[in-house]
């Protein structure tokens, strides 16, 4: 937690760790509807959305949530037509998250690699882990770039100091399953 904020992270992850192809697109293979509406839930009761550059502009979002857009390009932290853009070495965390939600509450991250990776060195409140362990992208995108240097997932979170909580069979038939991890 940062001041009045908890900051939560959701990936859906192939068997590999990655989050993406080696374009960095998602693949139709990496997508599950029930996954999907779990994850559109959390979503919706966020005061804030962080994500990349990249994330963002695959996917502007649904109107009337608050998007939070890390990127390099932005000064400091701007308000754009499209959103709020942060650049966190101009800009720290906090400033950012008053600027766009002053009141607190929850942040949910839904990625790319460098924000998960951000919001790793701050630390998560909880981590929403699904995976679909049949589907690999060879060469994709990691969750986390330490994915990328033969830790997993599962690893970097444990060592970031988090233990699962819960976990839940989304869909068997195709093992998907969703684990929480928290501090």
């Amino acid at each position: 937690m940062i001041g009045n904020y908890r900051i939560e992270g959701h990936a859906l992850v192939s068997g590999d760790d990655r989050i993406a192809d080696a374009a960095g697109n998602k693949p139709p293979e990496l997508n599950h509807p029930l996954d999907w509406a779990r994850f559109q839930a959390e979503l919706a009761r966020a005061a804030v959305i962080a994500v990349g550059r990249k994330s963002h502009e695959s996917d502007p979002g649904r109107p009337g949530r608050r998007r939070l857009v890390l990127s390099s390009s932005a000064r400091g932290i701007e308000r754009r037509v499209d959103a709020w853009w942060w650049n966190p070495a101009e800009a720290t965390l906090e400033e950012a998250l008053e600027a766009v939600a002053p009141g607190g509450g929850l942040v949910a991250v839904p990625g790319g690699t460098r924000v998960f990776d951000v919001f790793l060195g701050v630390g998560y409140d909880a981590f929403h882990l699904a995976r679909l362990p049949a589907v690999t992208l060879p060469g994709g995108l990691p969750v986390f770039s330490a994915c990328d240097e033969g830790d997993t997932a599962e690893g970097v979170l444990a060592e970031a100091g988090l233990v699962v909580v819960e976990t839940e069979m989304l869909d068997p038939a195709v093992g998907l399953s969703v684990e929480v991890w928290r501090p």
